[in-house]
């Protein structure tokens, strides 16, 4: 009896090891721990040679272990450590209201308002776009090589043109940085649009055909259904580039707010901690983003009648 009783919790927390293993949250900490451990590494060794450096200019004799503390504590380090970086996003996020600019959820709302317009101008252009391509062969032929040839230019040489022209005939603030995002995420969502409506089988289309429904009903009833798995995929890309876009279009103008500007404000003086801190905003903001357009997916399949994984 007591050998049973003292083997319980032992199964009981093999069982746990087990499922945690098993699935997705042993490998995620198992990477994260990972990375924090080689860019705590990565610190130390790029702010080495400054903190030293420091310490022989001020006649100070300090040990290794002292020096590798200051490597992770320097107010502009080569590398930030990761407890600096999240000491800036909680100082900035948190601790300052949102409507100072020093707040990164000021920044991070101007860019979001240039993404989200850029999103649904690129989307609606894609979704025209594939629609016009599946119907019109001629289109096919003649759009698609501009559209694939589109995304050759880098986006670094065409936002400032866009940027300079679209100010020339008086057009500035949030519209211009929305077209460049446009024109980044509308290519995604044209081809994936192009793959789904074009998915059926022609079996499918001749069984259409044969109860005599009309172009518009094979669409509504056959193509669209059929085209949102593909659809919903490429809005996650798209809303992500998105982002991107609007994060470039801030660049060359100079901005006074949005992230781009506060990427822009932190190379100017050198400030490393705020790069790092308005990168990771960054990336947190496109994961929202990425997740609400999931959350949309599920949302339309389960209107849909689709079955959840």
């Amino acid at each position: 009896m007591t050998t049973k009783a003292l083997s319980l919790p032992v199964r009981r927390a093999s069982g746990k090891t087990s499922r945690l293993g098993e699935g997705n949250t042993g490998p995620v900490l198992v990477v994260v721990l990972a990375i924090l451990a080689f860019w705590y590494v990565a610190a130390i060794l790029m702010n080495w040679q400054g903190v030293a450096d420091a310490f022989i200019r001020a006649g100070e004799q300090r040990s290794t272990s002292e020096i590798v503390l200051a490597t992770m504590d320097q107010e502009r380090p080569m590398l930030p450590a990761p407890h600096q970086v999240l000491v800036e996003l909680k100082k900035t996020v948190i601790d300052t209201a949102v409507t100072s600019r020093r707040s990164l959820l000021f920044h991070a709302w101007v860019t979001l308002s240039s993404t989200l317009l850029g999103f649904a101008l690129g989307a609606l252009l894609g979704s025209v776009l594939a629609v016009l391509i599946v119907h019109v062969k001629t289109l096919e032929r003649s759009l698609m090589p501009w559209i694939i040839s589109s995304q050759t230019i880098p986006i670094l040489a065409i936002a400032p043109i866009i940027i300079v022209v679209l100010g020339s005939i008086g057009i500035t603030g949030l519209f211009p940085k929305a077209i460049i995002s446009a024109y980044l995420c509308f290519f995604p969502i044209t081809i994936s649009m192009v793959k789904g409506l074009t998915s059926p089988d022609p079996m499918q289309r001749d069984l259409m055909r044969t109860y005599s429904a009309s172009l518009a009903q094979t669409f509504w009833k056959l193509r669209l259904p059929a085209s949102l798995p593909y659809l919903f995929t490429g809005l996650k890309v798209a809303i992500a580039i998105s982002l991107v876009g609007a994060i470039v279009g801030e660049l060359p103008t100079g901005a006074q707010a949005g992230l781009g500007a506060r990427l822009l404000a932190g190379s100017y003086y050198g400030q490393t901690i705020q790069i790092w801190a308005a990168l990771f905003g960054a990336a947190i903001l496109a994961s929202l983003l990425v997740a609400i357009v999931s959350i949309a997916e599920r949302i339309v399949n389960r209107s849909m009648g689709a079955r959840s994984a």
